[in-house]
């Protein structure tokens, strides 16, 4: 028996065009290992971009124009704090699929390296 992809979706619903083109843009804004690397930093608390940098080694710039592409696309929220702006996981099922599927990479690399 195959386990539904949601379980309140019909199959009308999962076949929609509009759920493939949610779907697809998703895995678009993930599609970055830079976007990867800020999401997973996140998971243990907000954190500024100085603190950001901190952790991931790359640009200023190159770091702002990730974040604002998570924000747009509502996968991270903000707030601002005098000069600084704390950024913070909102969407937490685009957590789910990055472990997921980062954490299966991880497995099947350790596997093929045996």
């Amino acid at each position: 028996m195959q386990t539904p992809i949601a379980p309140s979706a019909t199959d009308s619903e999962l076949d929609s065009d509009e759920v493939f083109e949610l779907a697809a843009e998703v895995f678009r804004v993930m599609s970055a290992p830079m976007r990867l690397k800020i999401i997973s930093a996140l998971c243990n608390g907000e954190r500024n971009v100085g603190q950001l940098l901190s952790e991931i080694p790359t640009t200023q710039p190159n770091m702002s124009q990730h974040l604002n592409t998570l924000y747009k696309a509502g996968v991270l929220g903000k707030r601002r704090d005098g000069v600084q702006i704390y950024y913070r996981i909102v969407n937490e099922r685009v957590v789910t699929l990055c472990r997921a599927v980062c954490t299966q990479i991880a497995i099947d690399t350790v596997g093929d390296e045996r």
